[in-house]
């Protein structure tokens, strides 16, 4: 046997009978020969990791715009965080922590720069409307590799599609969506308390009562709930679920709309309306790639590949390199 028959097999007597195997994944748009060491999710993962998208994720906004000090979240770190509570989770439940990882890993990879109110942008000015998670399957399936894609496996790119509605095919899809959410609340939670626009006693009473006062013990809580409820489908208690929700939507009143933090995101539209039009006009300015993509798609979708791919350093840089005129040298 191989190291990944070993693994296989192993996956097959210890997991449980609602958890997604890697001997029966749906497979790959291309076929290729197997790893003698990794599993099919196990390369999935490998990939994404090592990709391009998943490096630039370091400079893109989380919630706070390009934050000059270091313990703020930025999209990479919110990525991490998910992927820790998905494997915990998966592991709770004896699912596929390496399906449940990938997927994870790589659900926000074709997130805009400026975070949700880059998408929006995007959403606005591109003819073709902006989702991140279809972009992030875009990103895996075409843009990475220079129009050669990851080849990631069904199972992997159905979660990654899936991970903002809770549809996924498997339930490993499912509980990345719900760690994506338990990850963002309790981050967030923290990083707006150290930026001064919420405290700690904001916290409405019920939330702390049932999931806890602390960002640890309301994570634990949740997570619990989730390992200790879900059998054929990934769920809460519903008195936990509750105030979950109540605390979502506390963060979205006080932090996510119209806060202190979000006062520098009008200005993103303005930002890659110009750049976006700028190469509507000149396509010839466009990297060979995306140049590529214009001539065999359309160029609205070139171009919104072109942006969407890039970090908020590199589209501010462009933009002023567009647009404002450079000291001469």
């Amino acid at each position: 046997m191989t190291i990944r028959e070993k693994t296989e097999m192993i996956e097959v007597s210890t997991l449980s009978k609602y958890a997604a195997l890697s001997i029966k994944t749906k497979g790959r748009t291309r076929l290729e020969s197997e790893c003698p060491m990794r599993a099919a999710f196990q390369r999935d993962r490998d990939r994404i990791i090592h990709s391009n998208a998943f490096r630039r994720l370091k400079h893109k906004t989380q919630v706070f715009i390009s934050p000059e000090k270091d313990h703020y979240r930025t999209r990479l770190t919110h990525t991490l965080e998910v992927a820790q509570i998905a494997r915990t989770i998966a592991r709770g439940l004896r699912l596929n922590e390496d399906l449940a990882e990938a997927i994870a890993l790589g659900h926000d990879l074709g997130h805009t720069p400026f975070g949700h109110a880059g998408e929006r942008a995007l959403d606005k000015i591109c003819r073709h409307g902006f989702r991140h998670n279809l972009q992030s399957v875009r990103v895996v399936e075409f843009l990475e590799k220079e129009g050669k894609g990851l080849n990631l496996t069904y199972e992997v790119k159905n979660g990654i599609e899936n991970h903002v509605d809770g549809n996924a095919a498997t339930l490993e899809g499912q509980l990345v969506e719900v760690s994506d959410k338990i990850a963002f609340v309790n981050h967030d939670i923290e990083d707006a308390i150290r930026g001064g626009i919420i405290t700690s006693k904001d916290i409405p009473y019920n939330c702390d009562y049932f999931l806890g006062k602390t960002k640890s013990q309301r994570i634990h809580t949740a997570v619990n709930s989730i390992i200790q409820g879900s059998g054929e489908k990934i769920q809460m208690h519903p008195e936990i679920k509750k105030a979950h929700d109540q605390l979502l939507d506390f963060m979205y009143k006080k932090v996510y709309i119209d806060s202190a933090a979000k006062t520098e995101e009008n200005k993103v539209e303005g930002l890659m309306r110009s750049v976006y039009e700028y190469y509507l006009a000149k396509p010839q300015g466009l990297p060979p790639f995306y140049a590529e993509i214009a001539e065999k798609e359309d160029i609205d979708r070139a171009v919104c590949d072109y942006i969407a791919g890039m970090s908020d350093i590199y589209l501010v840089k462009l933009h002023n390199r567009l647009f404002v005129p450079q000291a001469w040298e």
